[in-house]
């Protein structure tokens, strides 16, 4: 007799349309829950490298996360601010290399003014230790020159040379605009994909400006200094919100770290941002783990698509089955042959689902971390991956079991009978 792998694969190939269109379907449930995955991972180490190249964050003492939250993501506000004098005995400490400051509390049409130094387009990386790049123009030098990210540029239209004005405080809507000191915009970043993209940069000096002449959120009645008068005040800052500090050896990290928090001038914390970006993760990290679980039950309908289609069949396929009985098959090969004709779709499907997600990856992973910041991966599948293909293929099996017990049921005398 012929052998069975040899029957199953003709089988299929008699059915090819419809054969096909199964695998079709349980190939583009197999793509998505790998490609949900494959972002799923993607996204949680591109996640935790929002900030990459970075010792410490330093801040006013207070919870890791919370920290984090506003001097990398800009989300909320610092319960204290740190003065600049701390922040220079910081930067002089024998193990730090450089520190970077930050002063947040002002917004530019919703998106968040980030008072900082030009050292922070140096510093600054994220990603695969990838470092900001300038779509046009070019770092601040000057009291009122500006810096936007590539979302506020793009929302608003804005160029190089565009004149801006920053408002007071952190809402969405703000009646106390600095109109009288106008900022222009001399550089664009490109997109990164970070909170960056969302931010207006311009210099410590110019958060001091356009406070000059403001007191406890208001502007102080009957003063006004102009802003070309501005360069005779002392702009150095009384105090900022944090500071990104990069070492000059990793193995003294956890001293400088202890010194921060033990700092004896004021109440102070210093956090792991990798470390620390993993915990927050964990916070938030329930919405991948269900879009993951929705993958999973798309592959089961999937799955009950096959069994559906497989098990229609049998009515239309009796006589072929009683035919393979008179020449000898046993039940238990008509049983094999059906299960095997299921896996094998299962099977075939899979393989598509894997190389259409494989292809995506190359075509349009590029474009996701070019404009989006968006790591996709188009490597070998990952161990957990591998793992869940495992876990469809053994799905698959189960669910062969089912029409394979159905033809096994089926006598000669029934495959041989007219039906009316």
């Amino acid at each position: 007799m012929t052998p069975l792998w040899h029957l199953t694969w003709r089988s299929i190939a008699n059915r090819r349309m419809t054969v096909a269109l199964t695998a079709l379907a349980v190939a583009l449930a197999v793509a998505m829950l790998l490609g949900v995955e494959r972002l799923r991972h993607d996204a949680r180490a591109g996640f935790a490298q929002t900030i990459s190249g970075t010792d410490l964050v330093v801040g006013a003492r207070s919870g890791p996360v919370q920290l984090l939250l506003y001097s990398v993501f800009h989300i909320g506000d610092a319960t204290n601010n740190v003065s600049w004098d701390s922040i220079r005995q910081i930067a002089e400490h024998p193990q730090v290399e450089w520190l970077v400051p930050i002063s947040l509390g002002d917004t530019h049409r919703g998106f968040r003014v980030v008072g900082t130094t030009p050292e922070f387009f140096a510093r600054y990386r994220y990603g695969r230790d990838r470092a900001l790049v300038f779509s046009d123009g070019r770092p601040f030098d000057d009291v009122f020159d500006a810096v936007v990210g590539a979302e506020v540029a793009a929302r608003f239209g804005y160029r190089a040379g565009d004149a801006i004005v920053v408002s007071h405080g952190a809402g969405d809507v703000s009646f106390a605009d600095h109109d009288d000191k106008p900022f222009r915009i001399v550089g664009i970043l490109a997109r990164t994909g970070t909170p960056v993209d969302r931010s207006v940069l311009v210099g410590l000096e110019a958060i001091e400006a356009i406070h000059l002449d403001w007191r406890g959120g208001a502007r102080m009645p009957g003063v006004t200094i102009p802003a070309e008068q501005v360069q005779r005040f002392d702009l150095t800052p009384k105090e900022v919100t944090a500071a990104l500090v990069g070492l000059s050896s990793r193995v003294a990290v956890f001293r400088v770290q202890r010194f921060v928090n033990s700092f004896p001038d004021e109440p102070l914390l210093a956090i792991l941002p990798g470390a620390t970006l993993q915990q927050l993760w964990g916070l938030i990290g329930i919405a991948e783990k269900a879009l993951l679980a929705v993958s999973a039950l798309v592959v089961l309908v999937g799955l009950a698509g096959l069994i559906a289609v497989v098990v229609a069949s049998l009515g239309e396929r009796r006589r072929e089955l009683a035919i393979l009985r008179a020449m000898g098959a046993s039940p238990l090969q008509v049983f094999a042959l059906l299960a095997m004709e299921s896996l094998m779709i299962s099977l075939i499907g899979c393989l598509a689902g894997l190389s259409m997600v494989q292809g995506l990856a190359w075509l349009v992973g590029p474009w996701l971390e070019a404009h989006h910041g968006l790591l996709l991966s188009a490597g070998l599948p990952t161990a957990g991956e591998w793992r869940l293909l495992g876990g469809v293929v053994f799905a698959a099996f189960l669910a062969s079991l089912v029409p394979g017990l159905r033809a096994y049921r089926y006598s000669l005398a029934d495959g041989m009978t007219i039906r009316i």
